[in-house]
């Protein structure tokens, strides 16, 4: 998930510098969102990892 995020982010720097400001602020919106579901879904896991008892790596 975290490298579609990359890759939104990527296609909304080359819009941006192409002049599709649309296209660049849709793509930016979606790898914000994207990396932040990652975001959201990591600490999910360490706190799932912890509770088994198991320490992070």
């Amino acid at each position: 998930m975290l490298g579609w995020a990359l890759t939104f982010l990527i296609v909304a720097l080359i819009a941006a510098a192409f002049g599709f400001g649309g296209l660049a602020s849709a793509s930016a919106g979606i790898a914000q969102i994207l990396f932040f579901v990652f975001l959201v879904l990591f600490v999910i896991a360490m706190v799932a990892r912890a509770v088994r008892g198991k320490p992070p790596v």
